[in-house]
């Protein structure tokens, strides 16, 4: 390949290094310039340097050393301003330039004369291209490549920036050199925009069957199209709300929004309206006037101010406790709280003022409350159910309870996890090598890995970062490898329907057949999510804290032990730090003492000769290579070579300078050393970590903690900590059990304030525990474990269940206050409140349908929310028009006899 430049590369490492080239001073400089990009990492390659490369015996014979040689260069490197000079009314500024441009000029350079004749560097070294010694490298398919990572500014809106950065590489594209490619090979953008495209079918299909339900059960066209237009104008009102509140959509801000439980304080209003007008043009005998429409408008909505006032303000309390979070689940779930309070709240505003105002004014003519079909079979089927309750209402209130403590016993098999696992469609791996793997030899194992996962026909393509970046923003030694396993589409799968288990199952058997190597699987924003979360890979994390590094590492064995015979702990693996190979050059004090050196002497000689020395920089037009003296790789390589370089004895300045073998001062051997040295809080550490499949994360941790407290005995000042994803579920469920009693304890100071009555509070309050039910056994029916997603769930849940009971002990009351007896005014406002009970459970249940159902990219989040939803509305609807009049008729103030309940029906 012949560059631009007219340089030729003829093998693969000039290829890789020119690509590095180009990765450091074209494409990264310009990717920083976009806007929201912190930074461009870039692995992979070979960094170019101009090597120097002396013969050790003939710089120390001249009394050079290699630091030395090094100072001369660079003072021959140098460019100088001398201010400037006036010349006929002129300024002239002065410089002197001094810089070398080639390696001609660096090899030209005088070092030192001998009898009157310049010895430039060339007599005494090699020059040429080399490169820097590196501790990462970059792979894709098999072949070595250069990867840029683009690093997004910190509260930067992920999309903007990915699309800005997609643009800019248009534009980058243009102006590589011939035959050099660069593919865009992840992009988060691509997983965001799938999540927004899942959320976004699922409320669409969500509000139309909400507006389906309401043209089926208001059986009034008008009202209902008045009632569904809470849908856009709530929309509209939020989309401004989370403009201001710099709040983006995404996954988890939309993910608990249901337009069935946005319209029901609409559907609640419009009902009472449309039977009040009816009932007016029933007096009246003829079509009212608009006067008299907003009137009686008016009048409903001020009937209904009341239960609709409070029913929503319970709805926006039970979501304080999310907004009580902190930490990574704070910052995931405050969003959905903050959204969902500011739909709710946009609703209620209109529900009290544009809505009476549309009905009244679209309500003309001939207003009908008609019962169809739908409507007058329920009426039908509930009667003589609420007439059994009402007659025999401690079996109601049996039923009740009984569900509530079925319930509670399935809740403990539950299980738990923090939050479900999102699919990212892809999969990441990290392949674990002994720790004295050196990077040339861990290459040369991950060339065979991503050949033999690219064999599978559901693997699109494979790259891998191995070691470390210059700038190391994710560090890790040469013996480890990252591999982001890239999928192709499922409908281009052999098996569209293989479970992505069963194909890391493949995936591990087939990589198994490769000796040398530990596998953990993961996925690619999963694997980070986990690092940066508890400074570990893995889903689990158990801590070894102590100062012996034996101790600890023993202990630690033992526990991988455990974890290893524990159902769906897997992957388990730990933390290396031991068996790192280290060449020790030990100074002999008591040599250098004789001799007249110094540690420091000995050990500048050990630095350059085998690390290098920088000679100053080349600059090549806006780029610049560093200038480096040390010893040529075979000599670097070899044993004998290294005790053997030359140490200048002090003041040794002159040609023949005595000088003395390294090997005379200092002793070399092989040890083992530490891999790795983890402290936390102060504390040195050794990691357990194992990933979690098939089972949920907070069985896994109990069985595991049970057998580790039993079997493992550390001793005094040593102990065990967790961590993990397990750490987050703790935290937010020690949150949850204090702070959710309290919201509770304010819902029914909320009912207390709106129904005047300890007894009817608590009464209403039952809803509660009889939606909670529902929600526990269409977890277990799914097989989910308990969430912070289902958490938000039953949170949503409650104020949902409560509204209910709110509407219909207001109308109770209502009715006996204007003289009806107790007990027929609960069979008449349970039987008038029917249609609006299941109306708002309805549409409330059919808003999360679509998110319960959905198998598209972010469903995993969104489907607990929605199971225990429509679970608890199913189980809170079905007690609550039956144990609820039970309740009412069992505390009634006033007895009363069966059969004036039945004169009632």
């Amino acid at each position: 390949y012949l560059t631009p430049e007219g340089q030729r590369l003829r093998n693969l490492v000039e290829m890789t290094a020119y690509l590095r080239t180009v990765q450091d001073w074209i494409i990264r400089p310009l990717l920083r310039t976009v806007p929201g990009v912190a930074g461009v990492d870039s692995l992979g390659g070979y960094v170019k340097e101009y090597h120097v490369q002396p013969d050790p015996a003939k710089i120390f014979a001249l009394g050079l050393s290699f630091a030395d040689l090094a100072g001369i260069i660079e003072r021959n490197n140098i460019s100088r301003g001398a201010g400037y000079v006036e010349r006929n009314g002129e300024g002239l500024v002065v410089r002197s330039p001094g810089r070398l441009e080639s390696m001609d000029d660096i090899a030209k350079v005088v070092v030192s004369t001998r009898g009157g004749t310049p010895v430039r560097v060339e007599d005494i070294a090699e020059v040429g291209v080399g490169r820097e010694l590196r501790v990462g490298s970059a792979s894709m398919n098999g072949e070595e490549v250069v990867i840029g990572t683009a690093l997004m500014l910190i509260g930067a809106n992920s999309r903007e920036v990915s699309s800005a950065v997609n643009a800019k590489m248009n534009e980058i594209r243009r102006l590589l050199p011939p035959g050099v490619e660069v593919r865009t090979i992840l992009n988060r953008t691509v997983l965001v925009n799938a999540t927004i495209k899942t959320v976004a079918l699922n409320l669409v299909e969500g509000a139309a069957l909400v507006i389906l339900v309401l043209f089926v059960m208001l059986d009034n066209f008008r009202a209902a199209l008045v009632t569904a237009m809470v849908i856009p104008l709530t929309m509209l009102l939020l989309g401004i709300g989370m403009h201001v509140g710099k709040i983006s959509a995404n996954l988890m801000s939309l993910g608990a929004l249901d337009f069935g439980l946005i319209a029901d304080g609409a559907i609640i209003v419009t009902e009472n309206c449309l039977r009040r007008l009816s009932q007016r043009q029933s007096a009246l005998g003829r079509a009212l006037t608009l006067e008299e429409r907003l009137t009686t408008v008016i009048d409903s909505a001020v009937e209904m101010r009341r239960p609709t006032v409070y029913g929503q303000a319970i709805i926006i309390l039970v979501y304080v406790p999310i907004l009580t979070f902190s930490g990574v689940e704070g910052k995931m779930f405050h969003p959905m709280a903050m959204t969902v309070i500011m739909a709710l709240a946009s609703e209620f505003v209109l529900s009290l003022t544009f809505f009476p105002a549309m009905i009244a004014i679209a309500l003309s003519g001939r207003v009908r409350e008609t019962e169809n079909v739908v409507v007058s079979a329920l009426k039908r089927a509930y009667e003589p159910i609420l007439k059994w309750a009402m007659a025999a209402p401690l079996k109601p209130i049996a039923l009740g309870a009984g569900a509530f403590v079925f319930a509670a016993l399935l809740y403990l098999t539950l299980g738990e996890e923090f939050v479900p696992t999102l699919d990212e469609k892809n999969l990441a791996m990290q392949a674990n090598r002994i720790p004295s793997a050196s990077l040339t030899q861990s290459q040369a194992m991950q060339f065979e890995i991503e050949s033999a996962l690219r064999s599978f026909p559901e693997v699109d393509y494979v790259f891998s970062k191995t070691g470390t970046a210059e700038i190391a923003t994710d560090p890790m030694p040469p013996n480890l490898t990252d591999t982001f396993i890239m999928l192709k589409p499922r409908d281009k799968w052999p098996n569209p329907g293989l479970d992505k288990a069963a194909l890391i199952q493949k995936l591990e058997a087939r990589l198994a057949q490769l000796p040398g190597n530990a596998y953990e699987f993961s996925q690619p924003i999963q694997l980070r999510f986990n690092e940066l979360l508890a400074g570990v890979r893995g889903d689990i994390a158990v801590k070894v804290f102590g100062e012996d590094f034996n101790v600890t590492l023993k202990a630690a064995n033992q526990i991988a032990g455990i974890l290893n015979s524990i159902k769906g702990a897997s992957d388990v693996k730990v933390e290396q730090v031991a068996g790192l190979p280290i060449l020790d050059v030990a100074v002999n004090k008591g040599a250098i003492a004789r001799l007249g050196l110094s540690v420091a002497a000995v050990q500048d000689v050990i630095g350059a000769a085998i690390g290098g020395q920088r000679a100053g920089v080349v600059f090549e037009g806006d780029r610049r290579f560093p200038i480096v003296v040390r010893l040529q790789d075979n000599l670097r390589e070899d044993a004998q070579a290294l005790e053997s370089i030359p140490v200048a004895l002090p003041g040794a300045t002159n040609d023949n300078a005595p000088v003395v073998l390294l090997k005379q001062v200092a002793k070399f051997s092989i040890v083992d050393g530490q891999n790795q040295i983890s402290r936390e809080n102060g504390h040195r550490r050794v990691v357990v970590t194992a990933n979690v499949r098939g089972r949920d994360i907070a069985s896994v941790v109990d069985e595991a903690r049970t057998k580790i407290e039993s079997k493992v005995i550390l001793p005094p000042g040593y102990w065990i900590a967790w961590g993990g994803q397990f750490e987050n579920l703790a935290a937010a469920r020690a949150r949850l059990l204090f702070v959710v009693p309290i919201c509770f304890f304010l819902i029914l100071l909320l009912l207390y304030s709106s129904l005047g009555s300890v007894r009817d509070a608590l009464l209403v309050f039952t809803a509660v525990p009889l939606a909670l039910s529902g929600g526990v056994a269409a977890l277990w029916l799914r097989g989910m474990p308990m969430s912070v997603s289902a958490a938000v769930g039953f949170i949503a849940l409650s104020g949902v269940a409560v509204l209910n009971g709110l509407v219909m002990r207001t109308y109770i009351s209502q009715l006996i206050a204007g003289g009806m007896a107790e007990r027929q005014a609960i069979f008449k406002g349970a039987m008038t409140r029917l249609r609006p009970v299941v109306m708002t459970a309805l549409v409330a249940s059919l808003g999360f349908l679509p998110m319960a159902l959905a198998t598209s990219t972010g469903a995993e989040v969104q489907k607990p929310i929605a199971t225990v939803v429509i679970g608890g509305l199913i189980s809170a609807t079905l007690l609550t028009l039956v144990v609820l009049p039970a309740l009412y008729a069992f505390f009634c103030r006033t007895p009363e006899s069966a059969s004036a309940q039945q004169s009632g029906g």
